[in-house]
């Protein structure tokens, strides 16, 4: 099943986002790896692609896993969480309807 792992950053954490970048995406690599991941990215804390300094406000991955419960590991074992980039992350199941 699909779930939805949509996080908020904590203030200022653009440095701590920064730092844990490249731990984040190697991981997120091996779900494009499997053949699981649908999307994911984060939201910038302003109009633009690139928000420079502004940094962001979290973000959002659509992925497969078995469970609700596996889902909620994976995110919880984002480097983003261990460096303090999250205040809060929300897991829930994710229906796909279009396209």
């Amino acid at each position: 099943m699909l779930y939805a792992i949509i996080s908020e950053d904590n203030e200022n954490s653009l440095e701590k986002r920064l730092a844990a970048r490249p731990a984040h995406l190697e991981r997120a690599k091996k779900l494009v790896d499997d053949g699981r991941l649908i999307l994911g990215g984060p939201h910038p804390a302003i109009d633009s692609e690139d928000p420079g300094t502004n940094g962001f406000t979290g973000s959002l991955i659509v992925a497969e896993f078995d469970s609700l419960e596996s889902a909620q590991a994976w995110a919880d074992a984002d480097p983003y969480v261990k460096a303090g980039v999250y205040k809060k992350v929300t897991v829930k199941p994710f229906k796909k309807v279009l396209p």
